[in-house]
């Protein structure tokens, strides 16, 4: 009955383009803990070892060729994606990315042995790999937007001129573990003249970062507690990833039950850790109502008549629970539905016009 009710709200909701099925991207809480650009692991290896993560990988890996890098012309920029699908931080990356029209290739990385990218000294992700004539390593997700938009914007410096401008700095958490971080991954590098092109007076590019470090410190933090709210939500993410996954049924029962079961309790630790209110479906809909609020009645984007960094990132977070009950609540509880469904158009467009 839960389902079905979903499903007519939906249907009683959605624009006639929108009545088609849901582009279902379960586990998120779990990416949304493990992957880089903004927070930390947080104790995601519980649910790995679990089996939450092998079905995660088992899902995804068959979707690796969204986006081809083989389509580039010679010399023009090569990309490609290392990331967990259902990671937000990854998501906010593809949201970039097909937005600017940007073909690029996907590798999914297990994650639980992550040799993938054992390439790299950094074991987050997302990295993108860029090559506009020398081959470059970014990495963070806010730092590969940033610099992605410097070179798209200024043709100035190379690639990987532009990636030095964000220098990673180590520093140590409260816990006493040292982690890098980039204290200038919002801004742009542009001279005066490009500046003044792309953000005409200063109040736009300062509302831009805001949103942006909003969307990395606040948003992101309340996936995990509201997809994996009580058990029987849990279990939904889990059991789409065992069909997903084709496992055998032994398998299957223990990524299903006992991963649910795990996310479950760790979810309860960051809604401590975060100090959200026992209903964290409250936080998660003051949040979105104060997106929306900041983008205002006058404008259909943060950016105005298109989106802009601060627009993408927020969409990349949220649609990671598409096809969860959390995703309905919200577009049921809250105003951001016609910002949402205006962010997906323009986005496809986008993709289309590749």
């Amino acid at each position: 009955m839960a389902v079905a009710g979903r499903a007519w709200r939906a249907a009683v909701l959605l624009p006639p383009w929108r009545l088609r099925a849901p582009r279902r991207d379960y586990g998120a809480a779990a990416a949304a803990v493990a992957g880089g650009g903004g927070g930390g692991r947080l104790l995601l290896g519980a649910a790995f070892a679990l089996g939450g993560g092998a079905g995660l990988y088992l899902a995804a890996r068959h979707r690796l060729r969204e986006h081809s890098a083989a389509e580039f012309p010679a010399g023009s920029l090569q990309l490609t994606l290392y990331q967990y699908k259902t990671c937000p931080f990854c998501s906010k990356v593809r949201a970039f990315l097909d937005y600017h029209g940007l073909p690029y290739e996907i590798v999914e990385v297990n994650p639980i042995m992550r040799k993938e990218i054992k390439f790299s000294s950094y074991r987050k992700v997302p990295i993108l790999l860029a090559n506009a004539g020398s081959p470059v390593q970014l990495n963070d997700s806010s730092v590969i937007i940033s610099a992605i938009k410097t070179y798209l914007i200024s043709k100035r410096n190379s690639l990987e001129e532009i990636v030095s401008f964000y220098p990673p700095m180590k520093t140590v958490t409260e816990q006493g573990k040292e982690v890098f971080e980039y204290g200038n991954k919002y801004w742009l590098m542009l001279d005066e003249k490009e500046t003044k092109r792309i953000y005409p007076v200063k109040e736009v590019r300062v509302e831009e970062m805001k949103w942006r470090k909003w969307a990395d410190d606040w948003l992101v933090h309340l996936i995990s507690p509201n997809v994996y709210r009580t058990p029987r939500e849990a279990l939904a993410s889990f059991d789409y990833i065992v069909r997903e996954g084709k496992f055998g049924t032994v398998e299957g029962f223990f990524a299903k039950y006992m991963g649910a079961f795990a996310m479950f309790f760790i979810s309860k630790r960051l809604k401590k850790r975060h100090h959200l209110q026992d209903n964290v479906r409250e936080d998660l809909y003051e949040a979105v109502n104060e997106w929306v609020k900041a983008v205002g009645k006058h404008r259909l984007f943060m950016g105005g008549n298109q989106p802009n960094l601060a627009d993408l990132a927020v969409y990349g977070v949220l649609r990671v629970m598409e096809g969860l009950e959390a995703f309905d609540d919200m577009m049921v509880h809250t105003k951001i539905q016609p910002w949402y469904y205006r962010m997906e158009e323009v986005i496809q467009k986008a993709e289309a016009a590749v």
